[in-house]
């Protein structure tokens, strides 16, 4: 199997659940840094003194800090052959709306992971958080405990045959809540990486359309006369009503 150009490096972590703890003003605006209700960035939300966090709240708190490199090992001829480093680009692993609107140019990281109990990552307080793609990465948060995100890519075409070998820095712990942790390579297309749920339920959503226009047109065929009863009159004419509009002339 031969792998084309724009692969890219995932990490895989399951069985990890917790609230939506974050302020959208105060990631957007310096104006709210002071001003933005941040109750629900609870117990994250203020440093000593009552100086406000930013970004606060427990979803940038626990941001993801394990660190990978790459090599690949080629095939060549007699089963001999180097190893060669593989560049992670790290850039542009976001979506563009998040870099332009929702992630202020402007707002930057202050008292982040001060505490005594510290979460996860930290942050360069030079940068600002429209710059910060990991942070904008891990605080999109996912609907199932298990999930995906996507950490760099790598801009080169690997060859079948080839090993690749991945040296992991283990710094988030997992271990307490149970969860586990993967890397996934794969290929990137249009719609971004290979997702074999979001298939599935398109398929099963479909056919299940389908199926139920098959049956609808069945009984329209079948039993005409069905759409005359009262009970269907009155869902005719109620919906007639809804779409319909009436107006009253003023005096």
């Amino acid at each position: 199997m031969q792998i084309q150009n724009l692969s890219e490096f995932k990490f895989e972590v399951a069985g990890f659940r917790y609230a939506t703890s974050f302020n959208i003003a105060q990631l957007s605006d310096p104006k709210e840094e002071a001003n933005a209700d941040i109750k629900d960035c609870k117990p994250e939300a203020y440093a000593a003194k009552g100086i406000p966090v930013v970004p606060c709240g427990l979803v940038a708190w626990s941001l993801f800090n394990d660190t990978y490199s790459f090599a690949r090992r080629p095939r060549r001829a007699g089963g001999i052959g180097g190893v060669e480093a593989l560049r992670v680009i790290k850039s542009g692993i976001s979506w563009r709306s998040e870099r332009e609107r929702l992630f202020g140019k402007h707002v930057y990281p202050k008292n982040f992971q001060n505490g005594s109990l510290v979460g996860g990552g930290r942050l360069d307080p030079r940068k600002p958080l429209s710059e910060q793609e990991e942070l904008m990465v891990w605080m999109r948060t996912a609907a199932m405990p298990r999930f995906r995100k996507l950490y760099g890519r790598v801009e080169a075409d690997l060859d079948a045959g080839e090993t690749v070998a991945v040296a992991v820095r283990n710094s988030y712990n997992s271990y307490s809540f149970e969860g586990g942790k993967a890397v996934v390579l794969s290929t990137a297309g249009p719609l971004g990486g290979r997702n074999a749920f979001l298939g599935r339920a398109y398929l099963v959503t479909g056919m299940a359309c389908l199926v139920l226009a098959l049956l609808l047109t069945l009984v329209c065929l079948f039993f005409p006369m069905c759409v005359s009863r009262p009970l269907f009159r009155r869902i005719i004419a109620r919906r007639h009503a809804i779409n319909s509009c009436s107006w009253s002339p003023m005096i």
